[in-house]
């Protein structure tokens, strides 16, 4: 199963730019995007379902926000909206699909890059979203976490390190909070089988950043450890460019 990601900064400003020839292209089974920026009655549905996707939304509350969205080729099981956090549910930031195999999240980190009280929900949500998927890997055993994190968690993986280490993204206690999830049952799914430089899934508008590759690695594919042996490749699409960030996508043998 071929299961695919991607903050698509608006989905019709992405679908204007050439999303779902992409998709046609691509062929993902499972394609999670993330900050989708509208209501469901508001997309190409016809596009979407033309591709032969069953497809599932949970837009935030707020007009033009955040959200997020799963297409799936295979009918889910079971499909859950949000995350049981009535603010964190408020912004449209988490869905999830259960198969016979595994259950697949799409989720939208907050940012903190506005200032002090963003960058406390971050945190509060950083915190919550540990728990949460703690609790859940005791019922759903193998989980695949789809999103933009909104965090570098290595030097590896950020164009400037030193110059960006005080910045919302790539702060120590962000990149500890990554530490401790790749090392309670998820495993980063691109560095299982990447492990090189230069590899980023965002640019800043600013400065010809994308022409130039500064980069940063924000979104990823977690697996639970016990799909990790199942993987048969992982890859950043980095030419994909319908959005600020680009897609990635994991094979995962179902």
């Amino acid at each position: 199963m071929k299961i695919l990601t991607y903050n698509v900064n608006g989905i019709r400003s992405a679908a204007n730019k050439g999303l779902f020839d992409f998709l046609k292209t691509e062929n993902p089974d499972v394609v999670c995007l993330q900050e989708i920026k509208a209501e469901k009655e508001q997309a190409d549905l016809q596009a979407i379902e033309s591709l032969g996707y069953h497809h599932y939304w949970f837009s935030a509350q707020k007009k033009g926000y955040s959200g997020v969205a799963i297409f799936a080729k295979q009918k889910p099981l079971n499909v859950v909206y949000g995350c049981e956090h009535p603010n964190f549910d408020f912004e449209g930031r988490c869905i999830r699909v259960d198969f016979q195999e595994f259950s697949i999240f799409s989720v939208y980190f907050p940012s903190g890059t506005t200032g002090d009280i963003r960058q406390d929900v971050k945190y509060q949500f950083l915190d919550y979203m540990f728990t949460y998927f703690n609790k859940l890997a005791s019922e759903l055993p193998a989980l695949i976490v789809c999103g933009d994190y909104n965090i570098c968690h290595k030097p590896i993986d950020i164009h400037n390190p030193a110059g960006n280490k005080d910045s919302s993204g790539f702060l120590p206690e962000e990149r500890a909070w990554m530490d401790k999830w790749f090392s309670n049952g998820f495993t980063d799914s691109f560095r299982h089988v990447n492990t090189n430089p230069d590899w980023y899934t965002w640019w800043s508008f600013r400065a010809n950043a994308r022409a130039n590759n500064k980069g940063w690695r924000i979104d990823y594919i977690s697996v639970s450890d016990s799909l990790v042996p199942k993987i048969k490749t992982a890859e950043i699409l980095m030419e994909a460019k319908h959005s600020d960030h680009c897609p990635m996508f994991v094979e995962i043998q179902a």
